[in-house]
């Protein structure tokens, strides 16, 4: 909080914003306005659906904050700045944003909700920095609609790829030290989107459809992304790790088309290639377009193109720990304020987590600290300090060694396995 609270001007909506995050890292199982009332110790859960409707602060300058103090842990001239989309299953037709829509979270079309959002992988850590609501065409169309939910009025429609453009853009604007962008098809397909990261001068690494058109020969030849692989010698392919997973390191073979793909002015001054993954054991294809204003290496692409899940991570983290798919709001303040502490609350979790990891030098047979077990010590000890402290110490640590031993086996058990021709 102590990043933000100047944002706040009166102490009530403060001191609620403090127990708002507390409640969303606690140890209760729905993080409504009403369960967090109840972890506050509050008699109603007015407070709590006051901040975030009604109270007077700016979601988005605690959201520079925010963004403010997770660069300044994580920064890196290299770090990667992650897009992608996740979506909540809701029930009727007046929550902002919520039509019939395809969304990953159930794997096909769903009354839902789908947020965008930018994620934020640097030296020793990742975590999400931003967000923005999806509009579809059937809200911004219904102008009475839009106002029923709060919309501002000069909020038009904007495609995904746009809305992740706008983050980048205010991201790099406000100095965030960045290298590269990572993103998958939805972005990566688009056209104005990658011409957009050119004109940041901004290198990436973006995922293409297997019918994605690769542009040879200055533009002169498109030939599909998967027929290009097919043409490919066996002698293209490299076998190299996208980095460590929960299994072991990620290995894949790679092919990589250097200085191709140039579908853009040829002035740009940087460098198209096409990068495809292929899966050790079943054989599937992942296509890359990627450009970078200076040469870059195999080994850069491939690091960058692994580093795009760390965002699915933090999804997974945000939902499981800190409650981001909980909001029972409707309104578009109500949206971001909520998500917007949500991020902040997903922010503790990645900086102690990292805190804990620089400070333990020793080897001593565990498993670094994770944002799950965090969690779990920041209950036992800060929000519902227990009597027999030790007990739980003692259960944390062989949680850590058992899964650090099963690590082990994974990691010796994956690689002997990849490793083989």
């Amino acid at each position: 909080m102590g990043c933000f609270a100047g944002r706040f001007g009166r102490v009530e909506p403060r001191r609620a914003a403090g127990q708002f995050v507390t409640g969303l890292l606690a140890d209760i199982e729905v993080k409504t306005c009403w369960q967090l009332a109840e972890q506050a110790g509050h008699a109603r859960p007015d407070a709590m659906q006051r901040l975030l409707y009604r109270a007077v602060w700016d979601a988005d300058a605690v959201r520079d904050d925010l963004r403010e103090l997770i660069t300044g842990r994580f920064g890196a001239p290299d770090a990667v700045l992650a897009v992608d989309e996740t979506g909540d299953l809701k029930k009727g037709m007046h929550t902002v944003g919520v039509q019939r829509q395809y969304t990953g979270t159930a794997g096909r079309i769903e009354n839902s909700q789908v947020g965008v959002f930018l994620g934020y992988a640097g030296a020793d850590g990742h975590t999400l920095i931003d967000r923005r609501v999806y509009l579809p065409a059937s809200w911004t169309d219904d102008r009475d609609r839009c106002q029923a939910a709060g919309v501002p009025d000069d909020i038009e429609f904007a495609t995904k790829p746009e809305l992740a453009a706008e983050m980048i853009t205010a991201a790099l604007d406000a100095g965030v030290p960045a290298g590269w962008v990572a993103a998958d098809e939805a972005y990566g397909n688009s056209a104005a989107f990658r011409a957009g990261l050119r004109e940041h001068e901004i290198g990436y690494v973006l995922a293409v459809s297997c019918s994605h058109l690769v542009p040879l020969d200055g533009g002169k030849t498109r030939i599909r992304a998967d027929q290009v692989a097919a043409d490919l010698p066996a002698s293209a392919w490299q076998r190299r790790s996208a980095g460590a997973g929960s299994k072991g390191p990620r290995f894949y073979d790679w092919a990589w088309l250097d200085d191709v793909c140039t579908d853009a002015d040829p002035d740009d001054g940087g460098r198209h290639s096409l990068l495809i993954r292929r899966n050790i054991t079943t054989g599937e294809l992942a296509f890359y377009r990627c450009w970078t204003p200076q040469p870059a290496t195999l080994a850069q692409l491939v690091r960058v193109a692994g580093i795009r899940w760390s965002i699915e991570e933090s999804f997974q983290a945000a939902k499981s720990q800190v409650g981001l798919d909980q909001h029972q709001v409707r309104r578009w303040d109500s949206w971001h304020r909520f998500t917007t502490l949500a991020l902040a609350a997903l922010a503790v979790l990645a900086i102690c987590a990292a805190d804990a990891a620089d400070q333990d030098h020793a080897d001593t047979g565990l498993i670094k600290l994770t944002v799950n077990e965090i969690r779990r010590l920041i209950n036992a000890c800060i929000i519902h300090p227990i009597s027999d402290l030790a007990h739980r110490l003692q259960w944390s640590g062989w949680r850590r060694r058992h899964q650090a031993r099963a690590r082990r086996a994974h990691y010796t058990r994956r690689l002997n396995l990849e490793l083989q021709p």
